[in-house]
């Protein structure tokens, strides 16, 4: 993240803390500033998703949390979802998240995602060629059993007018 983008994100935090001040209410200092996706295109996308309220959850390889020596989400933990620019969109906090196997996440699940047609079918042939390349680059072999995160979290603060629509 280049530094033009990291200054926004500080902006972005100090706005929110002060919002919660004016309405009498804190939060943790602590947060992680993050896209999704490895590309542009569905950074972008999938933030807007979020932006609008379309998307409230996501999933991601447990494998890659044991590779990179990070801990799993939980509940309460603070993310600034960022465009893959840096440019902050809003700021989520993570409400539930649990481990499975990718064959039993629910529709539900799918659903909640947002993306495509949130179907199941959907969610899980695009979420199986992502993973497929992921457990490549680590050594990993994706069955049905693969450990998914599932992650759900609300919207806690959103500046108005970044996108139109």
């Amino acid at each position: 993240m280049d530094t033009m983008s990291s200054d926004l994100i500080k902006q972005y935090w100090q706005n929110f803390l002060y919002s919660l001040k004016e309405k009498g209410q804190s939060f943790p200092d602590r947060y992680e500033a993050w896209h999704f996706c490895n590309d542009e295109s569905s950074a972008n996308s999938l933030a807007k998703l979020v932006y609008f309220g379309q998307k409230t959850a996501t999933a991601s390889l447990a494998w890659s949390y044991e590779t990179e020596g990070s801990p799993l989400p939980k509940a309460g933990d603070i993310g600034i979802i960022t465009m893959w620019d840096g440019t902050p969109v809003c700021i989520i906090e993570t409400t539930e998240c649990q481990v499975i196997p990718i064959e039993e996440v629910p529709s539900s699940f799918a659903y909640d995602e947002g993306e495509g047609d949130r179907s199941l079918e959907y969610w899980r042939k695009v979420h199986m060629e992502c993973y497929s390349g992921d457990c490549a680059k680590i050594g990993k072999i994706l069955n049905s059993r693969t450990p998914i995160v599932c992650e759900h979290f609300r919207v806690v603060y959103k500046e108005t007018g970044l996108f139109s629509g």
